[in-house]
């Protein structure tokens, strides 16, 4: 066990080009050759390595651009859902407006009294709001309390 340890060490320090002084000519080839193969291998390795990293990160390019091409369809449909973010993308950041006239029968005019006092009543010593509530005879028919005008 002993000399095969001693064998090992002396390979050992010839691969790392230490006491290459006592080999001949054929042992030196050998040692050249041995060190080419490791060395050619350890290439194969590494680039067998790089290479399984570079399909794992195609793979992964592939899944984001089909989850890209996911997330901006459904970007595309919920804005097709809105029709005015588009025109103000576009520029238009004006919104047609159409004016409705107010038609007769839902808006009457409160008829207030022109002497309409708020704060403190010198005579009665009391807050009073003068406002005269619509006629019986309006189509409200109904009566608007003073604290709401």
């Amino acid at each position: 066990m002993l000399a095969t340890v001693t064998i090992f060490g002396y390979y050992l320090r010839n691969l790392l080009g230490e006491d290459l002084g006592p080999l001949s000519t054929k042992e030196l080839e050998q040692l050249e050759h041995q060190l080419e193969v490791s060395l050619k291998q350890i290439r194969s390795t590494k680039t067998q390595a790089m290479l399984d990293q570079l399909a794992d990160l195609q793979r992964r390019e592939q899944m984001l651009a089909e989850s890209n091409k996911a997330l901006r369809r459904k970007l595309e449909e919920s804005t097709a859902e809105i029709p005015l973010r588009h025109s103000w993308e576009a520029g238009g950041q004006t919104i047609p407006y159409n004016h409705v006239p107010a038609q007769s029968e839902f808006f009457q005019p409160l008829r207030l009294n022109s002497s309409l006092q708020i704060g403190y009543n010198h005579a009665g010593g009391t807050t009073e709001m003068n406002a005269v509530a619509p006629a019986q005879d309006d189509p409200v028919n109904g009566f608007i309390p003073g604290w709401m005008l």
